[in-house]
């Protein structure tokens, strides 16, 4: 039973900052189609997946262009991203702002419960941060990383 006059510890959805309206999360393919989706939906951003807008076999330097065009933030599992020159040039021609998971060895509850764990802190660096970067997200933290050409 509650103490009267107390506060939960614990925010509802409900209570949670709202999230800028403008702002478009898109689902990379690496990450699935549904449990990412379904967790950030949970708590209201809007989510964009990747194979409702391309095909399976999309080269990432294609769509990360596309996607770049549209200012949405890309959230993925492939690290490789900042070291490949193709798509390294594609992150700095569209202005891409991504987010990316250091661990490729997790289910997709696991990485829905990280992404949904950092989403307000995506949000804030997506806005308050210049693009193109690439940022790490592990369980515990977010770090940036500038993408040089």
């Amino acid at each position: 039973m509650a103490v009267p006059g107390s506060k939960s510890r614990r925010r509802s959805v409900t209570s949670s900052p709202s999230l800028p309206e403008g702002l478009v999360f898109f689902v990379d393919r690496s990450l699935g189609r549904r449990y990412v989706a379904e967790a950030l939906r949970a708590l209201g951003a809007r989510v964009e997946i990747h194979d409702d807008h391309f095909p399976t076999d999309a080269r990432d330097e294609n769509w990360l262009t596309e996607v770049g065009k549209k200012g949405w933030v890309v959230l993925m599992k492939d690290k490789r991203v900042r070291r490949i020159q193709l798509e390294r040039e594609a992150l700095l021609a569209a202005g891409v702002r991504a987010f990316v998971l250091t661990s490729g060895n997790l289910t997709g509850p696991e990485m829905a419960d990280i992404f949904a764990k950092h989403l307000q802190r995506m949000a804030g660096m997506s806005l308050t941060h210049p693009a193109p970067f690439v940022a790490s997200v592990s369980r515990t933290r977010i770090s940036l990383y500038r993408v040089k050409g």
